[in-house]
């Protein structure tokens, strides 16, 4: 390791163990709990993600209550944290941890890349945190730390760039103490050196860092901008029987939102009226069956969705009837199934479904 090298990693160990927040998951090496922690964080501001991991453990105290669990219950607790594909594999791989490890996480960093839903990310962090193994991680802030502070430019997200970040953060990393190591890096470029304005006036790092005294630091890291994001236009038929009952399906296929359920979806190109609604074929597919006796937006405007590779425009259409098939749902029921977060404010803020 070189000097330099040993003065970033010594230097931001010493910062780590004099300022690292209090959190659960720093109290434990129980693989279980730190395999939560981090599959919940991916994409997850410690804020949004600390009650939910909190929620978990008091519902699932091991890996075998959580595998022991039907996937609708994971879901549910799962509700609002958005990317539900780590809720599913989190199920998936308690289940394999329990039925093939009978319930004992592997305890190598290329054991733990096996298991469904842990990338090379979450492999290291267990893998140091847990097993005191080299393993470094590399994630949005690690980028953002190491290429401000060694200077580099080369983009992150191609192969050259994840090739040569995790190449420098691996040398970078103490064989001593590396799940130190990693929070700290972690913790550092989540709290100080953040995205936009940081505090580089009275950061430990500022008489060597390269962005800041080559003025840099608003460039670094780069990133190659991604492709267009499309507008998708989602209409969910909200029904509603005079016996207070309504409808709803679960959303199958690998899709977004997999397994949670919905009110009937129609997609369209464009926004729809009332006319255009009742035009659309998926919509005279949907009512077969059923006579509707109103149809009303229950928003004129689209509530826009944003999801990291499209926009959803929706609106939610409020049509009465006086009966609905036997898989109808009562009204009171319907905050009990799992749901994308889109989904649960509108159930929140209508009335029928609050009495």
């Amino acid at each position: 390791m070189s000097k330099r090298s040993h003065f970033f990693s010594n230097n931001l160990i010493t910062w780590y163990l004099e300022n690292s927040r209090a959190l659960p998951w720093r109290e434990t090496k129980d693989p279980y709990r730190i395999w939560l922690s981090e599959i919940i964080l991916q994409q997850t501001r410690v804020a949004q993600g600390l009650p939910y991991y909190e929620e978990f453990l008091k519902a699932f105290p091991s890996v075998f209550d959580l595998a022991k669990a039907s996937e609708e219950q994971v879901l549910k607790l799962w509700q609002g944290l958005g990317y539900y594909s780590r809720a599913r594999n989190l199920h998936f791989t308690a289940k394999y941890i329990v039925n093939e490890y009978q319930g004992v996480f592997p305890n190598t960093y290329k054991e733990l890349l096996n298991l469904k839903g842990v990338g090379d990310y979450t492999a290291s962090a267990i893998a140091s945190i847990c097993f005191n193994e080299s393993a470094a991680v590399v994630d949005g802030n690690v980028y953002r730390v190491l290429s401000r502070f060694f200077g580099i430019d080369t983009p992150i997200n191609t192969t050259q760039g994840i090739k040569q970040f995790k190449s420098l953060a691996q040398e970078l990393i103490p064989s001593e103490d590396p799940g130190t190591y990693n929070q700290a890096l972690m913790e550092f470029g989540a709290r100080y050196c953040i995205p936009s304005s940081p505090d580089c006036g009275h950061c430990i790092f500022e008489t060597q860092c390269e962005a800041f005294n080559k003025k840099r630091v608003g460039e670094l890291p780069v990133k190659l901008k991604k492709t267009k994001v499309k507008k998708h236009f989602y209409n969910f038929l909200v029904f509603l029987s005079e016996d207070g009952k309504t409808l709803m399906e679960k959303r199958e296929g690998k899709g977004i939102w997999q397994n949670l359920y919905q009110f009937p979806l129609i997609e369209s190109h464009e926004k729809l009226t009332v006319t255009s609604l009742k035009e659309h074929k998926a919509f005279q597919d949907v009512l077969k069956n059923i006579q509707v006796t109103t149809v009303a937006s229950f928003n004129d405007v689209p509530i826009i969705h944003k999801l990291s590779h499209k926009h959803l425009f929706a609106t939610f259409w409020i049509l009465e009837t006086e009966s609905l098939p036997t898989n109808a749902i009562p009204f009171q029921k319907v905050d009990t199934f799992p749901v994308p977060v889109l989904i649960e404010n509108f159930i929140s803020s209508f009335g029928p479904f609050q009495q």
